[in-house]
């Protein structure tokens, strides 16, 4: 489709290189982001996103052949990711945002991955999209808990997820904006099990990730939600 000189000219590719150095010979993989300047939330790559993208990388061997769904995706930079390590990737935002999901594609299409399926989900809402969706092996959100007004919406919907897929894992990077803020009492009302992971296991404790700014001097989290089982463990 083409787009206006307008439209292009607020559209910018930003490229993000990851790096296996660990690796004879090195391993890499580029992905370009389309970031449209616009006011809405989801069209830029955020501070967290980067760091699960690093989480992705790091295990990639893990995705291959996996069923992966992004939720609140943006311009889903770990999606992505995680497509081009041989995952299949649904991405997923508001469904009261189709620009959202625009991007998601123009995401897609500049990194080749035209088999990446897009769907609207409204968090707190079962909706049929969500009942429909495939057998899941791992949920992906980057700053998903980010206003405290839309926690528990998040919540219902990540439980409705784990309970179809009771073997998936929510694998989710938000970033520290009030100590007062916390999902603990939400996720013992929904029978889920959280579990933090230390950002310099998969070396994402540093301010300049796959070659961006990203994530600078914000402060980031990673944790892994499961749901509890009837002895208590995920």
């Amino acid at each position: 489709m083409a787009h206006s000189g307008a439209e292009a000219a607020s559209i910018a590719y930003k490229v993000f290189t990851f790096k296996d150095k660990k690796k004879k010979p090195e391993e890499s993989l580029s992905v370009s982001i389309p970031e449209v300047l616009d006011p809405q939330y989801g069209m830029y790559v955020w501070p967290s996103a980067v760091v699960l993208a690093q989480y992705l990388w790091t295990y990639r061997d893990e995705l291959r052949g996996k069923t992966v769904l992004e939720l609140g995706a943006g311009v889903g930079l770990p999606g992505v990711v995680a497509a081009s390590c041989g995952a299949a990737v649904i991405l997923s935002d508001s469904s009261d945002k189709p620009s959202c999901l625009q991007n998601c594609r123009r995401s897609c299409d500049a990194n080749g991955l035209q088999e990446v399926a897009l769907v609207g989900l409204k968090w707190g809402e079962v909706s049929p999209d969500l009942v429909l969706l495939p057998r899941l092996d791992v949920i992906l959100g980057s700053d998903v808990f980010y206003d405290p007004r839309d926690f528990e919406d998040v919540i219902v919907t990540l439980a409705f997820l784990l309970r179809k897929n009771p073997e998936a894992q929510f694998w989710t990077t938000y970033q520290l904006r009030s100590a007062d803020w916390s999902i603990e009492s939400l996720l013992h009302r929904w029978k889920l099990n959280c579990v933090e992971v230390e950002l310099d296991q998969f070396d994402a404790d540093g301010c300049n990730l796959a070659g961006s700014t990203l994530p600078g001097k914000h402060s980031i989290q990673m944790m892994i939600i499961t749901q509890t089982t009837e002895s208590g463990h995920s």
